[in-house]
């Protein structure tokens, strides 16, 4: 799935944000964003600051732990926040009606290794990783094989 893997550092939550708000900005129904890390690694962080960036009125962004799904009205479009750890089968994903988000929203996947086959081919993977010598700077590798990313993630070709 990868084309040459972009590494970048983010060296406090506040960065992690305004990368987050500009990767928004690009995005359009149908874009899915991958994200891989473990717990505490600033997925969720990255995902609420990029959802809280194209909404129109501020609101409350939880993480989609147990209820597995969130779904927001942007003005990019409807964005589904999905948090995948709890599932325990690939059935499940489809009961959620994930496949149809796949196409119509911008989904953001916590835990996509629970997509097993139905990981769509088209998806950028942004993989966090916690600085060992620091809780605040966050390691973030990008890889991607659609040609769409490097525009969208704002990686120089």
């Amino acid at each position: 799935m990868t084309k040459s893997p972009c590494k970048i550092t983010l060296k406090s939550p506040e960065e992690t944000a305004e990368f987050a708000a500009r990767i928004g900005a690009a995005l359009s129904p149908g874009d899915i964003l991958l994200l891989e890390g473990e717990i505490g690694s600033g997925k969720t962080h990255f995902a609420r600051s990029l959802i809280q960036s194209l909404m129109t009125e501020p609101e409350d962004v939880p993480s989609p732990t147990f209820t597995l799904v969130q779904a927001y009205d942007t003005t990019a479009g409807e964005i589904w926040h999905c948090d995948l750890y709890r599932l325990s089968a690939v059935e499940e994903i489809e009961e959620l009606g994930l496949n149809e988000a796949f196409e119509t929203a911008i989904c953001l996947i916590e835990w996509p290794e629970k997509l097993g086959p139905l990981t769509p081919e088209s998806a950028a993977v942004l993989s966090f990783e916690t600085d060992p010598n620091t809780t605040e700077i966050r390691h973030l590798t990008l890889s991607w094989s659609d040609p769409k990313w490097p525009q969208k993630l704002r990686i120089p070709a």
